[in-house]
Formats: C-alpha cells, structure tokens, sequence
C-alpha cells in the first residue's frame, strides 16, 4: 500500500490529510474520510486508514486539529470544543475535494469515531460527495440539519456509553422514522469507544469485529 500527505487548504487555515492507497488503486477506487477520535489524527487512526487500505479502499483522514494531538483527556476535550462545527466539515469538504484533485477519485464515503462520529454524520447531511456514512458513537446533528439527510447511514453506538447513551440513540431513531431517513442504529452492550482496540479497558473485540463487517456491507453496498 501507499502512503502519503496531502495538504489541504481551508478559509481558517491550512492543514493535512493521512491518505493510504491499495497498490493497485486508481481512480475508481471508492475513497472513505476517516475522521478522527477527540485525541486527533494519531497512529490509531493511521491504523485503521491501513485496515481500510487493506480492504481495498483509499482512506483519506483529514487533521481537523491542524498537528495537534492530545496525551490526555482533558486536552482532547480542550481540543474538541476548540474546533467549530462549520470548520471541520469544511476541512472534510476540502479532503474531498483533494482526492478528487489528487486522484481523481468520484466514489466517497465517511466514517469517524467519537468525535468523529459527529462530523461524520453532520458531513453526510451537509455535503453531497458520500454514498454512505458510518458514524461511530458521536452526538447528533439538530433535528433540522438531520431531517435533510439523503445518505445511508448505520450508527453504532454502546449500550454503556454514558455520553452517547441509549437515549441520544433512541431520539436519533425518532427522527429517522419522523423524517423517513435512511438511518439505522446499532448497539452493543459495550462502551463508549469500544472500537478502539489501544484503550484495553473499554475495547470490545466481539462488538468491534462485528461492526467492522457490517461497515464494509454497508459501503461495498453503496459503492
């Protein structure tokens, strides 16, 4: 596989993408944006972008923290109310837009994680590129962002999760029904980050494996 930096260009400032390619890639390669836990673009979610590479797509994971990274949940936090909403999905329009560019890539899709999890979903309502989306255990969007959502979407979340909990679930499933949004929830009984297999006393394997396939039913799917 191949590894490289692209640089991205925002209205508040530059910043990078992790991208990995299957060796045999080109442009009909779909493309998943991955996007970052609160911690930021670490060697976890390189990690996963090489699963994903892997698995035949290209992965494109753009900085929304601009090279920052935290080393403890107090600074991740700082980091994530840092962040406005309107500049992380445009730094995801603008990864986008430098694959189509690079690559000329036309098949897209979005998944995240926790944070990522937000931005993956409020990206599927607010930009037209993705075929499917795959947000993990993040908050979600305002009732009158979500109801515009065109784009597939399989939410999982933690039945544990005292963040994203089965309340926040079960209001976002309220809304796909009042709406008819292509939305469908999954939950294990596991923790807020389950997925993250470097964090021993909240990573799932069962629930994590599980998820991974149906992320890849989900996209190969739609793509």
């Amino acid at each position: 596989m191949k590894t490289e930096t692209l640089q991205l260009e925002t209205t508040t400032g530059a910043t990078t993408a992790f991208a990995v390619s299957p060796d045999d890639s080109d442009a009909a390669t779909p493309t998943v944006i991955l996007i970052q836990e609160y911690w930021g673009l670490n060697d976890h979610i390189k990690d996963i972008a090489a699963r994903y590479a892997d698995e035949g797509f290209r992965a494109v994971a753009p900085d929304l923290y601009r090279g920052k990274i935290a080393t403890n949940p107090q600074e991740a936090g700082q980091l994530m109310q840092a962040l406005k909403i309107e500049d992380g999905v445009e730094i995801i329009k603008s990864a986008v837009e430098k694959a189509q560019e690079a690559y000329g890539a036309t098949k897209f899709c979005i998944t995240g994680y926790c944070m990522g999890g937000i931005y993956a979903l409020r990206a599927a309502c607010d930009l037209p590129y993705f075929h499917a989306a795959a947000p993990f255990y993040g908050d979600i969007p305002p009732e009158d962002v979500l109801k515009n959502l065109k784009t597939p979407v399989v939410f999982f979340a933690g039945t544990k999760d005292k963040w994203i909990n089965p309340e926040k679930v079960a209001q976002l499933s309220e809304i796909a029904e009042k709406y008819n949004l292509p939305i469908e929830t999954i939950s294990y009984e596991a923790d807020h980050a389950f997925f993250n297999d470097t964090r021993p006393e909240v990573y799932d394997r069962d629930a994590a494996n599980d998820a991974w396939a149906k992320v890849m039913q989900l996209f190969n799917d739609n793509l």
